[in-house]
């Protein structure tokens, strides 16, 4: 595997293990299904404290895969999956590369 996939890869980490969690996993598909959704909101639809909440929303911010946006004193949180798709969307283009450079060199 090349240098710079592997580069990739390390970047790539925090995603993955921020989408393995099922409370996480949950929390996302509420905000894609429903848009922008308070923490009390999101609490109402499923089955954790508003702490636990809290928590997962923290973890999603600190990937960029949720914004937040203060209006009054509501904090709205919404889905902001670009980065992180478009830091995937590199991994398996690079990916793709190696196989291929593989391939031409007639390893498999």
């Amino acid at each position: 595997m090349s240098q710079k996939t592997m580069k990739i890869l390390q970047e790539c980490t925090p995603i993955f293990s921020i989408l393995s969690d099922s409370n996480r996993q949950e929390i996302l598909v509420l905000l894609f299904d429903r848009g922008e959704m308070t923490v009390s909101e999101i609490t109402e639809h499923i089955e954790l404290s508003r702490p636990a909440v809290s928590h997962h929303l923290k973890l999603l911010l600190n990937t960029n895969t949720v914004i937040v946006n203060k209006r009054g004193t509501e904090r709205y949180y919404s889905l902001s999956l670009e980065k992180s798709i478009n830091l995937l969307k590199d991994l398996i283009q690079s990916l793709e590369e190696d196989v291929g450079s593989n391939k031409q060199l007639g390893q498999s």
